[in-house]
């Protein structure tokens, strides 16, 4: 039986799961491997050994993939480079020649990996050097070759080489390993093919666009991690341990499951534990999204992240850093997309057949008449070269991002942002959308719904109690105070305030105590009839908070609050229904509230749950057979915006749920989310559109090319007729609605 070890390792150039899959496949190989996980999201890689595992053998295989790495705990150094190459497809095309096999550890790698950027800005990384290099090169050979003509021809296939021969190596090495017809491979065939012809100018455009979209990749992922990472910033490095009766600050990562932690007023609490002494308020908003704090007491659970109120604590610490809530989001969240198996991009799927069978038909038109039939090869080699040029896949390059770009571009304007093709192409197969509730179908805040008169009128109820909540931050307060502005209330003057913790406000107005707060605080101070218990009772039914109003130690009134819903939000999620999806709540509230909302609302209700469950969930509707859109606002919709086929962040939302998501409706209307819908279901229309159209008219020329009928010139207007084409069509897709 071995006994399980375990190394950790961040690597670097890594931003797509054929990357992860590629270095999982490798590492497994070697012997003593027991298992391997690596997580795109994070950068990382587990590597579980029987503790026979030769580790540096390791390392020099993941480095030399063409990938930097190094072991965890280590400083990487400033001179890291990572490596060149165009991620996103199988590109088994790594330069094994330039890589630094020496001792293991950080290593200096210069390959052929792209996507260095998993840190510093895009301009600096290799991937991106070389785009603006291309870029520049492409533009002077523009306005260089307008003033010398003749050597045009000349001027474009050097800019163009400068891209071309790095994407060429890459086909070269996927050629190698195994990969003959890869992306780089049409890539390199067509531009060749567009110099033979004298189509030069062309060929150094399409090699430039080719290397924008693999940095934009790049940038993407790289955004991404940092996105998921930032979560940990909730969590305070460092914290206050009471020890042998003395309080010292240590670091929030050396404390350990039993240790008692002192939380000031207002402090965020640094590690999960139980409440031991002290009672207060805590806004648990970053972990379960509820929009009121929770009152808590000693025996209460308390959550890493989350903000403490106006009393101190003591805390017992039941989890580890590496352990606590936000880690476990963090992982949370990695884990779900990870599990996200991102679709393969149409032009790279369809060249596995499309670009052999060109080079195939190319090849076969140019040698076998003259063979067999004695044709002259002067002219059959020119009709090769057209059909090549026909099958440059400027056109299906084009085709697709151009319909995508017009596609954001319009959506944007709108407020809906989605994070490329592959979440334009999947929102408009969604078939059940989760909402959370606080924030996202509702306001996110509370407001005042129910102003009762008991023994005072509403009026003068509404004047004591804003007077009692003057100057409070705490969002009844805030409701209560906002209500009294908007009818434009007197505000009486109070003195002697004080907050009593778990209970409510008192102070003198008038002459006369005035108390407001619980109804079971309030029921201490003064009797509360059956009438009026029933009354309050009625109220919570409805998912309000109600707080209760004594002057002069009678009862006054009471004022009922509520998070209420957005306005367009039943409107929306009929809109869903009517379309035919099916539509649910997912929420950490209390089930008495979301109850009260979801039956205004007319949605499925799921309450009282944490990060985690929000996960399940989604993922059980996946196993049933749906295409699941999560749609929220805070951290703890992370991991299920996360999980789900596409993941919706509302306006107004945290960034990290921003950053998640794969898509964003700004303006925080749910109507928005049908309207992304139909957006992506028009995109796509508008993308198999230009598809036919571009490879309707190669088929046409391919036919007429072999018959003698067209030529060079007509095969390049083939191609360059069929850009304008899909371009004209795409744009459409700008008009509004």
């Amino acid at each position: 039986m071995t006994t399980k070890n375990q190394a950790r390792y961040k690597i670097g150039g890594m931003d797509c799961a054929s990357c992860a899959a590629k270095i999982d496949t490798a590492v497994r190989r070697i012997p003593g491997v027991e298992s391997v996980s690596v997580s795109v999201a994070a950068g990382t890689m587990m590597v579980s050994h029987n503790g026979t595992c030769d580790l540096p053998a390791i390392e020099k295989k993941v480095i030399g993939l063409g990938y930097s790495l190094r072991a965890l705990g280590q400083k990487a150094p400033s001179s890291v480079k990572l490596p060149d190459h165009a991620c996103g497809h199988d590109h088994d095309d790594h330069d094994h020649g330039k890589h630094d096999h020496g001792s293991h550890g950080t290593k200096n790698v210069e390959g052929l990996h792209g996507h260095d950027l998993t840190e510093g800005p895009w301009w600096k990384s290799a991937k991106g050097r070389l785009t603006i290099l291309s870029g520049i090169a492409l533009a002077a050979a523009y306005g260089v070759g307008r003033l010398v003509p003749a050597y045009d021809t000349y001027i474009f296939v050097a800019a163009m080489l400068i891209g071309l021969i790095p994407i060429a190596r890459r086909a070269v090495m996927a050629a190698i390993a195994g990969t003959p017809f890869s992306i780089e491979m049409l890539m390199t065939v067509a531009a060749l093919g567009a110099v033979v012809i004298d189509a030069s100018e062309e060929a150094a455009a399409v090699v430039f666009l080719f290397l924008v979209g693999e940095l934009l990749e790049g940038v993407a992922a790289g955004k991404a991690r940092q996105s998921i990472q930032s979560l940990t910033v909730l969590v305070p490095k460092t914290a206050l341990l009471d020890a042998d009766g003395k309080i010292r600050e240590v670091p929030a990562e050396d404390l350990s499951v039993g240790s008692i932690i002192l939380v000031r007023p207002g402090d965020r609490i640094s590690a999960d534990g139980v409440i031991v002494a002290g009672e207060s308020t805590i806004n648990e908003a970053p972990v379960t999204g509820e929009s009121i704090p929770a009152e808590k007491t000693v025996g209460d659970a308390v959550f890493a992240g989350t903000v403490n109120g106006a009393a101190a604590l003591r805390v017992k610490v039941t989890a580890a850093s590496g352990d606590n809530t936000i880690a476990r989001i963090v992982r949370l969240v990695e884990e779900a997309q990870e599990s996200k198996a991102p679709t393969e991009r149409f032009i790279d799927r369809f060249s596995r057949y499309y670009t052999p069978a060109v080079v195939v038909v190319a090849t076969l038109v140019a040698v076998l008449p003259p063979l067999i039939a004695g044709g002259a090869w002067d002219a059959w080699i020119y009709k090769g070269l057209a059909i090549l040029l026909i099958g440059c896949p400027c056109a299906l390059v084009i085709s697709t991002p151009a319909a995508i770009a017009a596609s954001l571009s319009s959506g944007a304007r709108r407020g809906l942002l989605m994070k490329g093709g592959v979440v334009l192409e999947t929102v408009g197969k969604l078939t059940a959308i989760a909402f959370d509730k606080t924030g996202t179908l509702t306001a996110g805040k509370p407001g005042v719904t129910d102003v009762i008169a008991f023994g005072r009128n509403a009026d003068e109820v509404l004047r004591i109690a804003a007077a009692l909540e003057t100057g409070s931050s705490h969002p009844l307060a805030m409701a209560i105070l906002a209500r009294a502005a908007d009818e434009e209330v007197d505000i009486p003057a109070a003195s002697s305030a004080k907050a009593l913790g778990g209970e409510g406000v008192t102070a003198v107005i008038g002459g006369q105590e005035a108390f407001l707060g619980s109804p079971k605080a309030a029921a201490d101070r003064v009797s509360l009839s059956m009438a009026h218990r029933r009354q309050i009772a009625g109220l919570n039914d409805e998912g309000k908070t109600v707080s209760v109003l004594i002057v002069g130690g009678a009862l006054a009134g009471a004022i009922a609050m509520r998070d209420e819903p957005r306005p367009d939000a039943k409107a929306g999620l009929k809109a869903l229904t009517d379309a035919g999806l099916k539509t649910l709540m997912l929420t950490g509230d209390n089930a008495r509230t979301a109850g009260a909302i979801g039956k205004d609302l007319g949605i499925e209700v799921h309450a009282e749950l944490m990060p985690e469950d929000k996960q399940r969930i989604v993922d059980d509707l996946k196993g049933k057979g749906f295409r699941v859109g999560k749609v929220g606002d805070g951290i703890n919709d992370a991991p299920a915006l996360a999980a789900a086929d596409i993941g919706i962040a509302m306006g107004g939302g945290t960034d990290v749920a921003l950053e998640t998501a794969d898509a964003a409706v700004l303006h925080g209307r749910v109507g928005d989310i049908a309207d992304m819908i139909k957006l992506s279901k028009r995109t796509m229309r508008n993308i198999h559109q230009n598809i036919a159209i571009a490879l309707g008219l190669k088929a046409v020329f391919l036919v007429t090319t072999v018959l003698g009928v067209t030529g060079l010139w007509p095969a390049i207007l083939a191609d360059t007729g069929a850009t304008v084409l899909v371009t004209i069509n795409a744009l459409r897709l700008l008009r509004g609605r």
